[in-house]
């Protein structure tokens, strides 16, 4: 799987998640995967929660968009946005330009 899949009502990306990675922030990881850095912990969904909030931030669209649909207790999650899949795909692909 690339680090993220178009499908009819949003996108799906693969992230790999570091809790406790000092500030939050969501960058090209490798061709399978975002990486995201979480200054929460992984106690009692903060690290989940804290994911789901920096991909609505930097996805620009609401928390309740953005869903866990795979590895919820894994370091490696897959999310789902919902929205204008041709503009989320946009923000996707500045993410991999920019570079890690």
């Amino acid at each position: 799987m690339r680090a993220w899949r178009e499908g009819a009502d949003g996108l799906t990306l693969a992230i790999r998640v570091t809790p406790r990675g000092g500030r939050d922030g969501l960058e090209a990881g490798t061709d399978d995967h975002f990486a995201a850095r979480l200054a929460a912990a992984p106690v009692d969904g903060k690290a989940n929660a804290a994911l789901i909030a920096l991909v609505a931030r930097t996805f620009g669209t609401a928390r309740r968009s953005v869903t866990i649909v795979g590895g919820d207790t894994a370091r490696l999650k897959r999310l789902h946005i919902a929205g204008d899949t041709t503009r989320l795909a946009k923000i996707a692909a500045s993410l991999y330009a920019r570079g890690p």
